[in-house]
């Protein structure tokens, strides 16, 4: 498996990318409601973008350099 097949696999799924899809829309809503005092802004931010980007890419890149995957294995027939 080449490194641009690494980068691009699918490894996030189940409950995980149920849970990273409630984190980031949770954290969203908290900063558009004002709900976070300001020195923790931008992190609540990284946690928003990090939880929606992954589980609308299905990929987290530290699961890949780790090995380690969520998704159900694909067939291929």
């Amino acid at each position: 498996m080449s490194i641009g097949d690494k980068i691009l696999e699918e490894n996030v799924g189940g409950y995980d990318l149920f849970l990273r899809t409630v984190a980031g829309t949770v954290a969203i809503i908290a900063l558009a409601m004002d709900v976070i005092p300001f020195q923790w802004e931008w992190l609540v931010a990284f946690i928003a973008f990090t939880g929606l980007f992954t589980a609308i890419t299905r990929h987290c890149s530290l699961y890949a350099f780790t090995g380690f995957s969520t998704a159900k294995e694909m067939r291929k027939d």
